[in-house]
Order: C-alpha cells, then structure tokens, then sequence
C-alpha cells in the first residue's frame, strides 16, 4: 500500500535509514531539496536508489520555478526566467508571453525527465499586493488573475509537453501575506471582495493536475486557522468556490507557521481535506534529525485511498506523457526571448 505522503531526503546520497523508511512505509513522492542535487549523475543515481527502496517508479518532485527557487543550480543546470519576467513579455505582448512562458517550463521539463524527475511544484499563481512580504514578490507571473492564469497555463502546459506534472501554488493564494508562512502564520485581513481576485487566477488554471495549499489564514473565512488545516478553506473555497479537482498536497508541513507536532499537523491535514501530505525538513541539516521527522510523517499519513488516490493516478499519468520537442531549435528561440540567460544555458 501505498502512503499519501511526499518525503525528502537529506543529501545527495541516500543514506542506509532512509533506504529502509521509503521500503517500510513506500510514500506516494519523494520530493529533492537543493542539498541532494549536485550534479546530473549524482540525482540520476538518487533517483534509481529511491526507486530501488520503494519498489516502483515513485513520482519523484522538486522545485523548479526559475529565478530564485530553483534546486538545480548553475552552472551545473541553466538559468531559467522568473515569474515577473515572463510577465514583462506578457504585459508588451500577450501572444509572446504565452510563448516565452510555454517554452521556458517546456525545456525545465526536459531538464527534469532527464532526470528522471517528473513533478515540478510550479507555477505561481499568487497575487501579490504592494507591501507584502517579498517570499512570493517577483516569483509571481505579475499583478492581475487574468495575465497570471495566462502564463500559468501556459507554463502548466510546457510542463506536461515533457511530461512534468506542475503544481500551482499556493491556493487559495498567498500574495497578499505579510509575513513568510516559513518562520510564522501569516493573518490576511483582506475582505471577500479583494480576495475574489486571488480566487480568480486560481479557477481560471483550476484543472492543474496538482495544487500546494497556502499556510495561511484568512479573517474573511476562517481567522486563526491555515488554509491548509481549515476545512472550511479546503471544501468550501479550494474545493466549491475555485473549483479545483486535482490532487491538493499541503505545503511543508516543517514550516513554523503550523503549531503542534508533526503527527498533529498531518492529522489535522487530512481532515480538513488534504490529499497528501508534504514533509521537506527543510530547517534541518542533521540527516538523523531529518530522518527522524520523516518517519512522524510518514507514519501519521494514512493509505492513499478513495478520491485521494483517484487523484494522485490522474496526476501521474500527466507525469507519464511526452510530446516530440526540438530541443535545439527550442534552446535558440529561448535565448532570443531571454538573451541574459543565454550564457548560462
């Protein structure tokens, strides 16, 4: 059986416990942090070692946005766009953003399936607003739902041409936090009517294969409680309101903004309505202290089941697809698109 839980590892190598973790519990993903990627035959290597330790082809994740989330680094890997920037294009010509964006995510792909990496917990599809906290800021594929939902699908669909399943993120929107949901909760105070605008860019991509939730609490709907735990942010906003289907993962269930053990965290998750549960140990770098967390995790996640599984098979199979690409003729129009990029690509 299978667990509805994503875990991460602690290095570049996978060590002897965690070897045995992912055979005892067999998560449904493994997600890569940037201290287990330093070069492409060192995550191929990983990559075969997980899928040795669970047995079968596990959906192995990662976060590949552009910009400054990006886990592959140069000058091993390219450089590869921001959200603004794409949105820059976007704002001069709708036709060519659409295009630049398409393309960018297409070759990310292709970089990831060579890895035999096939989940990408990308794009942004928040809001940001003037004076919020910087943690979303030029990730963001601009300021208004429709030019935002324009380039995410459009980067969804890029993806899905290299079969890499993308990940939108973080519903019901996080642009307009004050505070970064990795040390404390943050409380937006903003009425139905402004977030209606959050709502928006997030139904207009709502067929996404996969969503990550916001750590984020809303006053207008359920003040004091993260989305993520909220029930009432899951079945009422994400589920009902966006209309969004797809496999719903939670955001790093290690991230200071959710209170209470891991075991309380995860439970409270799954409750209010989340399909898998996420665990990256990302404020750890002991590999004991990490395979410690992963176990809570892995042990509080239940079977994947019911819809949740019905869901998590629907998003494989995009990761299971690709389409034929000229990546050579695609790298020479990306750097006449992104012409600054083009010495590191």
């Amino acid at each position: 059986m299978v667990k509805a839980c994503i875990l991460s590892v602690s290095g570049p190598e996978l060590t002897s416990g965690e070897a045995a973790l992912l055979r005892a519990q067999g998560p449904w993903g493994v997600i890569l942090m940037g201290r287990s990627c330093v070069s492409r035959m060192q995550v191929r290597r990983l990559v075969a070692d997980i899928w040795e330790a669970t047995g079968r082809e596990t959906l192995i994740f990662i976060d590949q946005e552009g910009g400054r989330v990006a886990r592959l680094k140069a000058p091993e890997w390219p450089l590869f766009p921001r959200g603004a920037d794409y949105a820059a294009i976007h704002a001069r010509d709708p036709e060519l953003g659409r295009e630049a964006a398409w393309l960018g995510h297409r070759l990310i792909a292709s970089e990831l399936a060579g890895l035999s990496v096939h989940a990408d917990c990308a794009p942004v599809v928040d809001l940001p607003v003037p004076g919020a906290h910087d943690i979303i800021g030029d990730r963001a594929f601009g300021t208004e739902p429709a030019g935002i939902a324009d380039l995410a699908a459009a980067a969804l669909k890029g993806l899905a041409a290299g079969g890499v399943a993308g990940v939108i993120k973080h519903i019901p929107g996080h642009g307009r936090a004050f505070a970064d949901s990795h040390y404390e909760l943050p409380r937006v105070t903003a009425g139905d009517n402004e977030l209606s605008k959050d709502f928006d860019a997030f139904a207009r991509v709502a067929d996404a294969p996969m969503a990550m939730t916001a750590h984020i609490s809303y006053d207008a709907y359920d003040a004091g409680r993260a989305a993520t735990v909220s029930r009432i942010m899951i079945q009422d906003v994400i589920r009902g309101r966006i209309g969004f289907d797809g496999l719903l993962m939670t955001d790093d269930l290690g991230m200071k903004a959710l209170g209470g053990t891991l075991t309380e965290r995860a439970d409270a998750s799954i409750a209010a309505g989340c399909d898998v549960l996420l665990h990256c140990s990302g404020f750890l770098k002991d590999p004991a202290a990490i395979l410690a967390e992963m176990t809570e995790v892995a042990e509080a996640a239940p079977h994947l089941a019911g819809k949740a599984e019905d869901r998590a098979c629907r998003a494989d199979a995009v990761a299971r697809r690709t389409e034929p690409f000229e990546a050579a003729r695609g790298w020479r129009r990306f750097h006449e698109l992104f012409p600054q990029l083009g010495a590191m690509a």
